[in-house]
């Protein structure tokens, strides 16, 4: 997976928004809002190839969380970011 050129993260009033720019994603309409833990991971993939292993190896080496909860809850976030549009 790869996040999808021109979705940028920006901290917006002090929360975390993914926010489409340019004229490809003038019909995306939407404000993606995360928390500090998916800013983290989005910043950690931003302009790589990623997987949901990818994304548990960032959090492992970050937080406190065995490999088993660290993959199951990347690999929510992967399928969530792809139902929104945000990756490919």
């Amino acid at each position: 997976m790869k996040i999808k050129e021109g979705f940028i993260l920006r901290t917006i009033c002090g929360q975390h928004v993914i926010s489409g720019e340019g004229s490809a994603h003038v019909n995306f309409s939407k404000l993606v809002s995360l928390n500090d833990t998916a800013a983290y991971l989005f910043k950690g993939v931003e302009g790589k190839e990623f997987s949901a292993e990818t994304m548990a190896d960032l959090l492992t080496a970050e937080y406190d969380v065995d490999r088993e909860t660290a993959l199951k809850d990347a690999a929510t976030l992967c399928d969530q970011w792809l139902e929104v549009g945000i990756i490919e």
